[in-house]
């Protein structure tokens, strides 16, 4: 019992009751954590390395998981007269959530489960890969939504033609700024969450949020379906607009695609400017 009490002691005390905070907290050298070196900015040597193409593949079939699962989701609501006897907006919703948080799930250990350009890009801005890997990492998210998006077509191609095959456009009675912003601010929604999720000093501190790093990714997926499919069908990732607009391939498609590249990737760098400069104040902490 004595060991067990101080085993008990320790755990109490392993962390003051009172946290630093403010300049203090930044100046401080008794970490709990310890804090990841940056990744290098090209690093060649991966290209020899198997694990790299391991990632890439497995990048690969989770997209393709994503779209299969969502497209076919978002068919399935579109097709029906009555939206009473489908899953209906809140449906997609959890499809898109679901599937995120059971796909990160399943390859955070082997790629980090991005499974969105946008969330690659993030990461990349904030030095957690290299130049190299996230390029491979979207080259293959998007091969895999193509793919996905192109086996949902084969099963029924008149009704995906005629339903507009998931692809995302402006939905009528909002403007291009408004699809743009809804993208730019989803976008910042996921991929903030995806940064303080799989937060370093997070990790130290809460010995459960490995294990649930995927729930809150795949929430806030959901939120932002539930909030921006009236208005542009929720891109917030290039790879599953780029894969549906491919494979769907008709002129209004591509009027706007361009927005689901801009914005997702202008929410995703604020997302990491934010979280690196402003949470986690990493610049001025390197001077202090």
């Amino acid at each position: 019992m004595e060991g067990k009490e101080e085993d008990v002691k320790l755990g109490a005390n392993k962390y003051s009751e009172r946290q630093p905070i403010g300049t203090s907290a930044q100046m401080t050298e008794d970490k709990d954590y310890k804090e990841p070196p940056p990744a290098p900015f090209f690093e060649p040597g991966e290209l020899k390395s198997w694990s790299f193409y391991r990632a890439g593949i497995a990048e690969f079939m989770a997209t393709f998981l994503f779209l299969y699962i969502t497209i076919l989701t978002v068919m399935g609501v579109v097709k029906s007269p009555s939206k009473c006897t489908t899953v209906g907006i809140q449906g997609i919703a959890w499809a898109f959530g679901g599937m995120i948080f059971a796909l990160v799930y399943c390859t955070a250990g082997i790629s980090g489960g991005h499974i969105n350009p946008a969330v690659t890009f993030g990461l990349l801005l904030a030095r957690k890969l290299s130049l190299t890997r996230a390029v491979f990492y979207m080259i293959m998210q998007c091969l895999g939504a193509i793919c996905g998006a192109g086996v949902v077509k084969g099963y029924q191609k008149g009704l995906y033609m005629t339903q507009g095959g998931g692809a995302n456009v402006v939905a009528p009675g909002y403007t291009k700024g408004s699809g743009l912003g809804a993208e730019i601010i989803g976008t910042f929604v996921l991929v903030y969450t995806v940064f303080s999720a799989t937060d370093a000093k997070r990790n130290a501190r809460d010995s459960h949020v490995p294990i649930l790093a995927p729930l809150p990714t795949g929430f806030a997926v959901f939120l932002v379906h539930l909030a921006t499919i009236p208005i542009t069908g929720t891109g917030i990732n290039p790879a599953r607009s780029l894969g549906a607009a491919i494979i769907y391939n008709r002129d209004h498609a591509w009027d706007d695609h361009w927005i689901f590249w801009v914005g997702p990737f202008v929410g995703a760098a604020l997302a990491a400017m934010y979280h690196q400069i402003v949470i986690r104040a990493i610049p001025f902490k390197s001077r202090s």
